[in-house]
């Protein structure tokens, strides 16, 4: 009987998570990540500066666009789930293009610190690594470093 308790206890702690579990609005905030960022914020997006916007329009969900310039379409990745794997790195489930017929599900990992982020790990689910340690597989060329950008572009 005391295991049949138990047993009942762990499954409902694994239904419903700690109160102390932090919301992805929280972590988000906590490491910074709201607002713009990219290589060069006082240069116009490109594919080799993209501008990555995180907002969160709406409590409970958190949006990151990627706009690549005028040329490209926005890449847009609703965050369905975040966790915090050290004082600089966060693990997130994403939506790429949520909504439409090439939506995907992903999971990314991103080191954050002074005013930085790097992609670190990309994978959609069920497909093969696209990002390991910072590298993007397919080009064998590292991930770009972005910087927070202030209001009006400039560089913090």
């Amino acid at each position: 009987m005391r295991l049949l308790t138990i047993s009942a206890v762990a499954a409902t702690l694994a239904v419903y998570p700690s109160a102390n579990a932090e919301s992805v609005d929280q972590l988000f905030q906590q490491f910074g990540l709201f607002g713009t960022w990219a290589t060069d914020c006082g240069r116009p997006a490109t594919p080799s500066n993209p501008h990555v916007s995180i907002t969160t329009p709406s409590a409970g969900l958190v949006l990151e666009d990627h706009n690549l310039g005028p040329d490209f379409s926005v890449n847009r990745y609703s965050v369905l789930s975040a966790e915090k794997l050290s004082a600089s790195s966060i693990s997130v489930e994403v939506i790429f293009q949520p909504g439409t017929e090439v939506e995907e599900r992903q999971k990314l990992v991103f080191s954050v610190h002074d005013n930085t982020r790097r992609t670190m790990f990309n994978q959609a689910d069920g497909g093969t690594v696209r990002v390991k340690d910072g590298i993007a597989l397919a080009r064998g060329s590292k991930t770009p470093l972005l910087r927070k950008c202030e209001e009006g572009g400039v560089s913090h």
